[in-house]
């Protein structure tokens, strides 16, 4: 096959040699030679002494340059010398084009969204009936979070830090912002509104777990009044998670703060509801209700509780928060269809979301000490701000979070989109580069 071949090639070439002996004149037009040595013979007449002249047409290809460049060349038996070489002037470079944007009109999609979600108040002043200084309202919106271009936010997003009333397992970085106040949850609370500047605390009365210390209800109330006492903003009341013993907690701590608006956390499907729900209505308290990353299951809790005859604005859904790399896209999910479902008309989740950012720390990314992942002091706060901010995106409103940094880093992207005062659809977009808002 080969042998064809090269014999297929020999034929090529002396055909076209035997072509260029039998003529005069040869033009070569668009040929390309890419060869690393290229050498042009040109055998002079044979008359003796008398050199030939030949003309060397080429046309150059350099960007800018224009027409054909000829050579005279004389040829005799000593070699080839050129005679000279016209100059060669390059066009003048082209005027550059101008260029305009198209002015087109954009018109921001009509959203299908004809309802709004609740707007519960957090706290209560003493014309009121509370005793607070600080009062917050979430919720009360009518579209998708950060559709700023429809309808600027109402309320912003709350951020609180966690308060335990008994010394906890804590991740270093976390226990490290807390090492003075680990034993008193009051100056506990202090430091998160004082120093870390939460908007709440959330006290979480783990020492009532039947399994733990059993600490009863009256204890539990006197630690909420302590705490009440000493900072003028709302708080989230946190039972054991134990479904009998927090109904009793929870009926104990809502009479003695009566009209306060504080907020009661959890109630779940495992409680007995109408139960759970009369002490929050009849002392005019908050609730939380805890689903489990199923939006079915926060829909049948969600029409128990309003059922058993807790208002809307009364009420808090947290659909269960998986951390950055442990669940959150389940979350994101769930919670992102709870809020259009809302929206379109499914009014058993028209209330806010809460958003359990603390459960990054039991990503083991956050707290394991590992060289390569980098330091702790920073990994845990960012896995946990991220946490909180990609539940922000879904649609959350209040968030429990536990390193004083992480709500931090939170908390100033909620302010900043807050900071946005009018819609998207007034302000030129065409203008971004010199924008300021």
């Amino acid at each position: 096959m080969k042998e064809e071949k090269k014999e297929e090639n020999e034929k090529i070439v002396i055909d076209l040699l035997k072509l260029l002996s039998e003529t005069d004149n040869v033009e070569l037009e668009d040929v390309t030679i890419d060869a690393e040595e290229f050498a042009i013979e040109i055998v002079p007449a044979a008359a003796p002494g008398r050199p030939e002249l030949f003309k060397l047409s080429l046309e150059p290809v350099m960007p800018g340059a224009t027409g054909k460049i000829e050579f005279l060349v004389e040829a005799s038996p000593q070699g080839l010398r050129v005679l000279g070489v016209p100059p060669v002037t390059p066009a003048a470079p082209a005027p550059p084009k101008v260029v305009e944007l198209l002015s087109i009109p954009f018109k921001y999609p009509q959203l299908p969204y004809t309802s709004k979600i609740a707007e519960v108040q957090l706290g209560a002043t003493k014309s009121e009936g509370g005793s607070r200084g600080v009062t917050y309202k979430l919720g009360g919106y009518s579209t998708p979070p950060m559709f700023l271009f429809q309808e600027t936010s109402i309320n912003r997003p709350l951020f609180a830090l966690d308060v335990f009333d008994m010394r906890p397992t804590l991740a270093g970085p976390v226990k490290r912002s807390y090492a003075d106040v680990l034993e008193d949850p009051v100056a506990w609370a202090k430091k998160c509104i004082e120093t870390y500047k939460a908007d709440l605390v959330s006290v979480h009365l783990v020492s009532t777990d039947p399994g733990i210390k059993d600490t009863p209800p009256s204890e539990a109330r006197r630690t909420v009044e302590d705490v009440l006492q000493a900072i003028d903003e709302p708080i989230i009341v946190g039972g054991s998670g134990n479904p009998e013993k927090d109904i009793d907690i929870f009926r104990e701590i809502a009479k003695a703060t009566e009209g306060e608006k504080l907020v009661f956390a959890s109630i779940t499907l495992d409680m007995d509801i109408p139960k759970a729900v009369e002490p929050l209505v009849k002392h005019g308290q908050n609730a939380i209700a805890l689903a489990f990353m199923d939006i079915n299951q926060a829909k049948e809790l969600s029409r128990k509780i309003l059922e058993a005859g807790l208002p809307k604005n009364q009420l808090i859904l947290d659909p269960t928060t998986g951390a950055l790399g442990y669940g959150i896209e389940y979350s994101f999910s769930v919670m992102e269809r709870i809020r259009l479902a809302a929206l379109m008309g499914e009014e058993i989740l028209q209330v806010p979301m809460s958003c359990a950012a603390t459960n990054a720390w039991a990503a083991r990314e956050a707290w394991m000490k590992v060289e390569e992942w980098g330091p702790r002091e920073l990994r845990g706060p960012l896995w946990e701000a991220t946490t909180a901010i990609v539940c922000m995106l879904a649609g959350a409103d209040l968030f429990m979070m536990m390193h004083p940094l992480a709500m931090k880093i939170a908390k100033t992207f909620a302010e900043a989109l807050q900071k946005v005062r009018k819609p998207l659809s007034e302000i030129p977009y065409e203008k971004w580069v010199e924008a300021k808002y």
